[in-house]
């Protein structure tokens, strides 16, 4: 794998340290270089977003941005996003969470906070709860197998379409337990690449009022966040009719109950149904496109999680009972998501006046932070930007720092299907390898699309029949 598709910028020169503050009183943190009048730093995180976020700790572990108007609080040191993550001083909010609210509404398990957010929790946690996972295996060995079914030896795979299909028909299927056909993942596919990558726009560069004029952009914008709550309503309004109750995640919403026991109401139903189809789907998407990436880009590792599946399984079709015995598997899905995570910029808000790495972040501050860099800082890994699986070995990986690592989040945030989707991902990587040699075809590129997730341009594989 090439494993430098973007490269990051030139890291500037280390801002001015601070003048110390009086005894008792914390410092402010440096503010980093090239803000722009009105724009702030968001011209930076428009033209070289990575690169950018990649720099900042040079700067120190927190550092002050502008975007746009606002004053936002970079977090560059692993220990501290960690303690942002786990301190209840911070909570979901900022510049990210309220771009995704156009999406995701302000009801739903992603975006809410506090006692709702507990509660929201309790309703779907049953779904993901470990001892649940295995009685999804079926669907997944099915859709796993079918993936490479639907594919001819030399004949050029669009990544994209195939990693949506497969995502959103696992969730479908698993979670919501409904009759759902290629064509709603084709329009979900479509949709969801137009809305985010709108999102990263308002989110990085908040014109308000300019996005709300009939531009062609956000028409394009509008026409597509509009079919994706319909295609939410659909769902819903088909479960209702059927009458059926079929042990899922859609019948616990449609029966669970708010704080005075009364049913939960049509928009948060509304809201959860997208939170769990919509970004779920997204992230799983760009991570099988990733890595099907490194599949083609790394041979010797795909040729490793053959051998290893036929040591398993003798043989036969590789199943969910084999996940857990699959090391090299899942040793190269880790690395994969270290190099591109899908989720490559997070932000949440101070609810106090607290301190940071020393620093004074005050009550309403937004903080922002990035997996993508922390998880490619040479500061936690040795070759940080080679592909090596064989980091996540028990003796390598131990030296690797805490936080430094945490692709599913950590503390009340973490999401709650992280054994659901590494379930997926195995499955997929190694009835993939299993069956197939992957090259790029011509045509393709493999460099990082940035927006609210990352993924490549525009992928294509020839799969080799082994």
């Amino acid at each position: 794998m090439t494993v430098e598709s973007v490269q990051p910028e030139s890291r500037p020169e280390p801002a001015a340290a601070p003048d110390e503050p009086p005894a008792g009183q914390l410092l402010e943190p440096p503010v980093a270089g090239g803000a722009v009048p009105f724009l702030g730093h968001g011209l930076k995180l428009v033209r070289d977003p990575l690169g950018f976020m990649s720099g900042l700790r040079d700067h120190g572990d927190v550092v002050r941005l502008r975007l746009g108007p606002k004053t936002v609080y970079a977090v560059t040191a692993p220990t501290l996003t960690g303690a942002v993550a786990l301190s209840p001083d911070y909570i979901i909010s900022g510049p990210l969470w309220e771009s995704l609210e156009g999406l995701l509404g302000k009801q739903g398990v992603a975006t809410a906070n506090g006692a709702l957010h507990r509660r929201q929790r309790r309703t779907i946690q049953p779904a993901f709860r470990l001892d649940a996972i295995p009685a999804y295996g079926p669907i997944m060995e099915e859709e796993a197998h079918a993936l490479t079914a639907r594919w001819s030896s030399g004949e050029v795979v669009d990544c994209t379409a195939e990693s949506f299909r497969i995502a959103v028909r696992i969730a479908a299927r698993c979670l919501l337990r409904g009759q759902y056909m290629d064509e709603r993942a084709e329009r979900l596919c479509a949709a969801l690449a137009t809305v985010f990558r709108g999102m990263y726009r308002r989110m990085v560069v908040p014109l308000g009022p300019l996005y709300r004029l009939p531009l062609p952009g956000n028409r394009e914008f509008n026409r597509a966040l509009a079919d994706l709550h319909l295609l939410v309503d659909e769902i819903v309004a088909e479960r209702r009719a059927s009458g059926q109750k079929p042990d899922d995640l859609l019948t616990a919403l449609l029966e669970a109950k708010d704080e005075n026991g009364e049913p939960i109401g049509e928009q948060e139903i509304h809201d959860q149904v997208v939170a769990i189809l919509t970004p779920g789907s997204e992230t799983i998407a760009s991570t099988v496109m990733w890595l099907l990436q490194a599949l083609a880009a790394h041979p010797e590792h795909a040729d490793r999680i053959r051998a290893e599946v036929d040591s398993v399984t003798n043989g036969r079709p590789v199943g969910f009972d084999d996940v857990r015995r699959l090391t090299h598997t899942n040793n190269v899905i880790v690395e994969t998501m270290r190099l591109r995570p899908a989720v490559w910029i997070l932000t949440r808000r101070a609810v106090a006046d607290t301190e940071l790495g020393g620093y004074r972040i005050p009550a309403g501050a937004d903080i922002i932070y990035s997996p993508y860099a922390i998880q490619r800082d040479p500061r936690s890994y040795p070759d940080h930007l080679e592909f090596d699986p064989d980091r996540w070995l028990p003796e390598r990986s131990k030296d690797v720092p805490k936080y430094a690592m945490s692709p599913f989040s950590v503390g009340n945030r973490k999401c709650p299907s992280d054994h659901f989707s590494m379930a997926q991902l195995s499955l997929v990587t190694a009835a993939v390898a299993t069956r197939f040699r992957l090259e790029q075809a011509p045509g393709s590129n493999d460099a990082v699309r940035v927006g609210i997730t990352l993924r490549p341009h525009n992928l294509l594989v020839r799969p080799l029949a082994r």
